[in-house]
């Protein structure tokens, strides 16, 4: 005799097939922005304009996910009315969306920038963008690996590494700004790789807060723990007051 379905046994696996689609569009926009980030520090390295000018057309493929995620989010919100646990779920999964479009942003941001920087005479220095661009890489597939297992504790070690990455974003501030005062030619590509370099520090802070949703989606709280920063560049003394 077959057993007869209850009808909230149906609705469980609605919602559950409905969190694993959600689930899966950010797993999506995480593999798109890690593509993005990889291929514009290929471009700004081999000086490549033409694929620097695709990874800026192909943001718009993580807009459009980002879109998909907040009408799947108020669907969500509306028809199902989730509490505890799935309401965290929901609600980290439109803030990690988010994180996820502005890392693509950034990456973008670094592409556009390479063309202008390819105008210019190669700076050395260049060459350190990499090592920068490979420690945010490095977080930001960390944190997205820790989403897809709710690995909390996965989450909170790559949180802490972004004090390493603040750290080499200040080391290579310094170093441009001293290239910039030694050769005054240099002054316009490195103001280029300045940004870029800056726009890979913040990457680094998008990769904490989904580590921060991650670990607030396990356990209901935030990570007790202030984040420790080691971007000193705000206090440099560019400017004597006196």
């Amino acid at each position: 005799m077959t057993k007869a379905i209850h009808p909230t046994d149906h609705i469980v696996r609605s919602y559950d097939a409905e969190l694993e689609r959600l689930t899966g569009e950010i797993q999506r926009m995480g593999e798109l922005a890690l593509r993005q980030l990889r291929g514009a520090i290929d471009a700004v390295m081999d000086r490549d304009s033409g694929r620097a000018m695709r990874i800026v057309k192909d943001d718009a493929a993580i807009d459009a996910l980002e879109h998909d995620v907040g009408q799947d989010v108020v669907r969500l919100l509306a028809l199902r009315q989730p509490m505890a646990r799935d309401l965290r779920e929901v609600l980290a999964a439109l803030r990690i969306a988010a994180d996820i479009e502005r890392i693509g942003d950034y990456a973008a941001n670094v592409a556009k920038r390479s063309i202008a920087l390819n105008q210019s005479a190669k700076v050395e220095l260049a060459n350190a963008l990499p090592r920068l661009a490979r420690l945010a890489e490095s977080l930001v597939a960390e944190v997205l690996a820790a989403y897809a297992t709710n690995d909390a504790e996965r989450a909170i070690a790559a949180w802490t590494r972004d004090e390493e990455l603040d750290e080499q974003y200040t080391g290579l501030f310094r170093e441009l700004l001293t290239y910039m005062m030694e050769d005054p030619r240099t002054i316009t590509a490195c103001t280029h790789l300045l940004f870029m370099a800056k726009n890979l520090e913040r990457i680094g802070d998008h990769a904490t807060n989904i580590a921060e949703n991650i670990h607030f989606l396990v356990h209901g709280t935030p990570i007790p723990q202030m984040r420790r920063k080691g971007d000193t560049t705000i206090a440099l003394p560019i400017d004597d007051p006196r």
